[in-house]
């Protein structure tokens, strides 16, 4: 397994040790013990799986304190563009973002911790979106970000986005209160 770090701190790219043969491919998607030998000690309490159509924006999302989540996503079939950012209020790398193309080919991981607002692209028809959470679904403690806010200026990679009512009437980021210290 290779992990790999970013400029903002927190978030991580995993990319599994694969082995192939003339059957296919077999790798570990989650270790405990691997993923805590590199700072991700977050117990994983949920996992949830989206299938989307090319076009579909999802996102920007978060729960706030105390029902915040840390997040391990994935793409088991086809292909997205995920995003995230960065809303730790006291953070050097306050509203900054890293995007990350997940793959059923590449089968890299992201860990999106808690204090970032998360989102994804879907770029290919059928896929397959997965993700393992830190804490339980908790509707009073949903958040968001507008996806195409004018500040953050996010290249999700896809015109005229399929995006849901409840996206569609997020806050824009400048108007945002982040509950992240």
């Amino acid at each position: 397994m290779k992990v790999e770090t970013y400029s903002i701190l927190g978030p991580l790219l995993i990319t599994p040790s694969i082995f192939e043969d003339e059957r296919g491919h077999f790798f570990e998607s989650f270790s405990k013990a691997l993923f805590q030998q590199h700072g991700i000690n977050s117990e994983f309490v949920q996992d949830n799986q989206s299938l989307s159509q090319k076009g579909t924006l999802r996102g920007l999302h978060f729960q706030a304190p105390p029902f915040d989540q840390g997040k391990l996503v994935r793409v088991s079939r086809g292909r997205v563009i995920d995003i995230i950012v960065d809303i730790r209020k006291s953070s050097p790398t306050y509203g900054q973002n890293i995007t990350v193309e997940l793959s059923d080919k590449n089968k890299q991981q992201l860990w999106v911790p808690p204090g970032f607002a998360h989102g994804f692209s879907v770029i290919e028809d059928n896929t397959i979106f997965q993700y393992k959470c830190t804490q339980y679904y908790n509707k009073t403690s949903e958040g968001g970000v507008i996806y195409n806010d004018n500040t953050l200026a996010l290249d999700w990679k896809i015109e005229n986005p399929i995006v849901s009512e409840k996206d569609l009437i997020l806050p824009a980021f400048k108007n945002f209160n982040s509950p992240f210290i």
